[in-house]
């Protein structure tokens, strides 16, 4: 029997749209503007490495400038192709839409497995990948601002910044052309954490609403569930460690490139991560059985799937074998708009992309206003705050030395109140404020009409109404 067609990531993305815009009174016009990518422009440089040069494809695709500059990573893998890119844009502009940072859609890609090259050849290629975009203004403070993505992190993000500065030495902003930079190249406390967190305080407030919960045929809350994490990297890794850490959810299994591991009892995170680190897999680790075929595990009776590496690794070939009743994509497009239909059917419930892994935008946000702003979240009220807090110390200390009332401060009550939030505590406040409301929503559009069955089609509508919105404010 011949395997259904399956569509593309571009296509998924296409077909999820068309379901959203379907429900939405928009005319063809708005609606083809929304839909279409502005423009790709595709760079074929060489670098001088190992005594030959060597030509190099890459991509940087603007969806949607209905707000700008327009935002969106650079992923570095042999993978990477236009369609891939476009359709990675155009989630960044609904991701962006959705938990209101002021961004257009981009996206940027390399052909390139980074790990086939050492780190000063990696930086060759970086350096002049960023100048061939630099110099069409495709990395500009003012108009695109990239970001780490898959096979990119702090280091490459410090090339590019320093690359720009380079280019524009009389630019007070330059710091701000690219978010991801390492703290001490401008970068942000809770950036490198900023997706996973997200995943985490998406999960949070998911499991805040019963009503959501028992619509995933789960009850109470995070703690105990039993969780299946695909993809043991950055976003993986800090997502499944707060999970465990802190609100005690059980990782039972985790997949990667070589396998997966299984734990009944629940896996140790730090030691799976830490074995990954040096061993580049997780054969041989003793945390848990290993599966050969990790991605059995996608199928494992769980309560809650995070895929969080690849696009596409749930379709038509195994959707209707998955169990979990709840998956949250942390990862860009994990599902296929034809298993979305699959999974939907046998009632599990999916926290969509644009919504799960908006956490790493977020803190992109605060990155680039504090870079705009050219001072530490923080640093002008700290104190001031602190010595507010003093003065009601000072006062309840002195209640409490009345003997007649017979009451003391619980210990470490002083020292907890008395310290003000440094950056890394407001980062996280803000991005747990902005994962709460725009779950809010959607999910009262979920529940509010009768014709939206599903998160995934609800954010959808929220963040084109939003496009929506401000195109015809700019009189298009």
């Amino acid at each position: 029997m011949a395997q259904p067609q399956e569509p593309t990531f571009r296509q998924s993305v296409d077909l999820m749209f068309n379901r959203a815009v379907g429900l939405m009174d928009l005319s063809p016009g708005l609606e083809e503007k929304i839909r279409v990518c502005n423009s790709t422009y595709t760079v074929r440089f060489g670098v001088r490495l190992r005594g030959a040069i060597h030509t190099f494809t890459g991509y940087r695709s603007v969806h949607s400038e209905h707000m700008e500059p327009v935002k969106g990573g650079i992923r570095y893998a042999t993978s990477v192709n236009q369609d891939e890119v476009e359709a990675l844009a155009a989630l960044m502009t609904y991701k962006c839409a959705l938990v209101e940072a002021p961004f257009g859609g981009s996206k940027g890609g390399l052909c390139i497995d980074p790990r086939e090259y050492q780190e000063h050849e990696l930086e060759l290629i970086t350096r002049r990948f960023a100048y061939e975009l630099i110099k069409r203004d495709l990395i500009n403070p003012s108009q695109n601002v990239p970001a780490p993505d898959m096979g990119s992190g702090e280091r490459e993000m410090a090339w590019i910044a320093d690359q720009y500065a380079r280019m524009h030495t009389t630019d007070i902003n330059a710091r701000a052309c690219v978010t991801g930079k390492p703290l001490n190249a401008g970068g942000i406390a809770g950036r490198v954490e900023a997706t996973g967190r997200g995943v985490q305080y998406a999960l949070r407030e998911f499991f805040r609403h019963k009503e959501d919960v028992a619509a995933a045929n789960l009850e109470g809350k995070l703690d105990g569930k039993r969780v299946v994490v695909q993809g043991l990297g950055n976003v993986g890794y800090h997502a499944a460690h707060f999970l465990s850490a802190e609100d005690g959810a059980k990782v039972t299994g985790i997949i990667e490139r070589d396998g997966g591991l299984w734990n009944d009892d629940g896996l140790d995170v730090e030691e799976v991560f830490q074995w990954i680190r040096a061993n580049g897999g997780v054969t041989g680790c003793p945390a848990g059985r290993f599966v050969p075929e990790g991605a059995k595990l996608l199928e494992a009776e769980c309560d809650i799937l995070i895929p969080a590496a690849m696009e596409g690794v749930i379709n038509l070939t195994n959707a209707a074998n998955i169990k979990a009743p709840l998956i949250i994509e942390a990862a860009n497009g994990p599902v296929t708009a034809g298993a979305d239909e699959v999974l939907r059917q046998k009632g599990c419930v999916i926290i969509p992309d644009m919504y799960a892994n908006a956490g790493g935008v977020t803190v992109s946000y605060f990155e680039w206003v504090k870079n705009l702003s050219h001072i530490r979240f923080g640093r002008m009220q700290r104190r001031q705050e602190e010595g507010r807090h003093q003065i009601l110390i000072d006062e309840l200390e002195r209640l409490s030395s009345d003997k007649e009332l017979g009451w003391t401060l619980s210990p470490g009550f002083k020292e907890k109140y008395l310290r003000g939030a440094d950056e890394l505590e407001l980062v996280r406040s803000g991005l747990d404020d902005t994962m709460r409301i725009a779950y809010q929503s959607m999910r009262e559009v979920w529940h509010s009409r009768q014709d939206v069955t599903d998160l995934r089609v609800a954010a959808y509508l929220v963040a084109i109404g939003k496009v929506a919105a401000s195109y015809r404010a700019k009189g298009i």
